[in-house]
């Protein structure tokens, strides 16, 4: 098959099994599928480690001021947990955005690394924690595999695993597979930054020193502030105030709380400072923000009824 027919075969499994926008989880642990109708504003929020490849339509992301465009054919990977911006830059009713999203399960992957030549010191070196790759044909035959299995959930239990390991070492084949390695392995710089980030991800409403942070990564504070920002392209703080942000714009839009409470829920002292960091990131003041979000959500529901 060529990598249209793929992906025309993967845009047909999808199709029959998302309806209506949004994000769901599938019956198979760790996939998810996402439809899109419309073009949309840039969404941000917290992503873990995963893979995801758009079937049709065209989207962006961005971390901090680094902006991602990919298409069909190609396909996002977050190696490490981190706050993005997402935004769907083509889709329509006729033809809506379509992705299917794959978490990479750390334990399946750490123990494909010793079926890869991939060179350990190669794979040690300190890279970003987003990247665009091609779908090859390989990669394609071992989703549509996984993807398959949406028509057969009772299969699910017997050869979800056995064919994740594949999807898993085709990325690690892959252009990108020393980048993918560093995220299962040992004692590289990526997988001692998300150890870092998964403190902060934990905490992020506590004060935590970037002393504190080096400790955790088993670096010097110097060393770490250096890799910290090769792969995440913020600051320590930077990344820490992001988490804050992207929280507190979550508790306001699902719960009835004020913005001062709120300020103080995530780990802010001062509403005031809390009211310009949140203006910077999202373009507007707490309460108008969350407005615009609630009124926009009332439309997208009428829209889908």
């Amino acid at each position: 098959m060529t990598p249209s027919q793929h992906n025309n075969e993967l845009l047909t499994l999808i199709n029959r099994h998302i309806v209506n926008d949004g994000l769901i989880q599938t019956k198979i642990p760790g996939v998810s599928l996402f439809r899109s109708s419309a073009v949309n504003v840039s969404v941000p929020n917290v992503y873990n480690q995963y893979l995801c490849i758009i079937v049709q339509g065209h989207k962006e992301v961005m971390l901090d001021k680094e902006i991602y465009n990919y298409v069909p054919s190609q396909y996002q990977t977050v190696s490490v947990d981190l706050p993005l911006m997402n935004k769907i830059t083509k889709a329509s009713k006729a033809k809506p955005a379509l992705l299917i999203k794959i978490d990479i399960d750390l334990k399946l992957l750490a123990e494909l690394l010793v079926h890869t030549n991939i060179n350990a010191k190669e794979a040690s070196k300190t890279k970003k924690g987003v990247f665009i790759g091609e779908v090859d044909e390989t990669m394609y035959d071992s989703v549509l595999r996984l993807a398959r299995l949406l028509e057969s959930p009772a299969d699910i239990s017997a050869l979800a695993t056995q064919t994740m390991r594949e999807v898993l070492y085709r990325a690690l084949c892959n252009e990108y597979g020393d980048v993918v390695a560093q995220i299962a392995r040992k004692g590289s710089h990526m997988e001692s930054i998300a150890n870092a980030i998964r403190k902060l991800k934990t905490d992020f409403r506590q004060t935590i020193t970037v002393e504190e942070l080096a400790d955790i990564a088993h670096m010097s504070v110097s060393s770490f502030h250096f890799h910290f920002k090769a792969v995440t392209a913020m600051s320590p703080l930077q990344f820490q105030k992001s988490l804050r942000l992207i929280e507190a714009r979550s508790i306001m839009v699902s719960q009835d709380i004020d913005v001062a409470n709120t300020a103080f829920r995530v780990g802010y002292q001062s509403p005031s400072q809390f009211n310009r960091e949140y203006a910077r990131m999202f373009g507007n003041p707490p309460a108008k923000d969350v407005s615009i979000i609630k009124q926009r959500q009332l439309v997208e529901q009428s829209y889908q009824e």
